[in-house]
């Protein structure tokens, strides 16, 4: 609508310039005055055009970032459900978890589940403020009072202006008559009512211009003002929750990694009151070398059996057996001081029965490795 009356009114001035035109050609001449008012008025009538097209921008720029902001906030909303959905389903297995081999995981979803809601809290903070500190205040000035107002001036002072120089022709087609007529009293008479609303139309327009200039150029330095404002609010508000985020990850992380490295430590055997086992016993000693010093060694009621690697081991002498992660180890006797001699990939000592668990069932593959 607004493009279709700017074409209107260029049309109308052209059709108004062709008319000045031949008024000046046919009609014995005149003074450009007449149809387009002096300087002064002629800069305001171009400074009110920029002004019009500057706030109209303003307006359209202010239109948009409202409409991003709004489909921020709706986009937002459904991802703050889903965070809150993953953080609920966090807490519900660290709560509700039955492992039997310990509750590392656990932790890890509770300490989850408590980060991902904090985070969904600071996400819903920072839509609100986009909401209330951004999309409102530019909403209420794009369709506030003032820029309508000051643009109903500009439009009328244009109406005005279009007025003037159409009856700038009019007093230039009597002079015309009345240089015709040489000086007929009726028709001079005419000419002198079409210059004195000609002189009205002048002063009024030069009001009108000035009242409209003023009320654009408060329009536009409040849009430019205002915009700007939002415009910082808005980075202001995501970058202190990108702050608070980032907090909360960090944390998030250091204890995750905290937990990771405590469970992959090789834990030492289990004792009882924390008191140190003595050394192993020597391997000549349990195999009958010395029998005079095997007291504090028990065989195993049912045999060997196969056991698996819970946790690795370092051999500390050559009477010790290295364990890896995994390996599966063929047990033949069990010390009641809590170390266990076996046999795996063909090395046969000691190690502390703690690092390992007995096993039934084990692949054909496995029982080859032993060997």
């Amino acid at each position: 609508m607004e493009a279709l009356k700017k074409q209107a009114s260029r049309l109308r001035e052209t059709v108004a310039k062709q008319q000045q035109a031949v008024f000046k050609q046919f009609g014995g001449g005149y003074s450009s005055d007449n149809v387009i008012t002096d300087e002064a008025e002629f800069y305001q009538h171009q400074k009110l055009e920029k002004l019009y097209i500057s706030t109209r921008a303003a307006k359209n720029f202010q239109r948009e970032i409202v409409r991003g902001v709004e489909g921020y906030i709706v986009n937002g909303s459904k991802q703050v459900e889903i965070g809150t959905k993953l953080s609920e389903d966090g807490r519900k297995y660290g709560s509700e978890n039955t492992c039997t081999s310990g509750s590392t995981l656990s932790k890890a979803a509770l300490s989850f589940s408590r980060a991902r809601a904090q985070m969904e809290k600071e996400r819903g903070n920072l839509l609100k403020a986009f909401g209330t500190q951004v999309a409102e205040p530019l909403r209420a000035m794009v369709m506030g009072a003032p820029l309508e107002d000051a643009r109903h001036l500009a439009q009328r002072y244009d109406r005005m202006r279009q007025e003037a120089e159409a009856q700038a022709i009019e007093v230039s087609r009597r002079q015309a008559k009345v240089r015709e007529t040489s000086g007929n009293p009726e028709i001079v008479m005419k000419l002198e009512a079409a210059e004195s609303k000609l002189q009205d139309l002048k002063s009024n327009m030069g009001i009108l211009g000035k009242e409209a200039a003023s009320a654009m150029a408060a329009v536009e330095a409040q849009q430019q003002r205002q915009t700007l404002q939002r415009l910082i609010s808005m980075v202001e508000a995501e970058r202190i929750y990108h702050q608070r985020a980032l907090q909360i990850l960090e944390q998030l992380e250091g204890e995750m990694i905290s937990e990771r490295q405590r469970i992959e430590a090789a834990p030492g055997p289990t004792l009882e009151n924390n008191v140190p086992p003595p050394p192993p016993p020597a391997y000549e000693e349990v195999n009958g070398v010395f029998a005079s010093h095997t007291q504090n060694v028990t065989t195993d009621s049912m045999g060997y059996f196969l056991g698996e690697v819970t946790c690795p081991y370092q051999a500390e002498s050559d009477t010790e057996l290295n364990l890896s992660l995994g390996d599966y180890v063929v047990i033949r006797k069990v010390s009641n001081n809590g170390w266990a001699e076996g046999e795996c990939k063909g090395r046969a000592g000691w190690f502390p029965f703690g690092f390992i668990e007995r096993r039934e069932r084990v692949l054909a593959s496995k029982i080859a490795e032993v060997f």
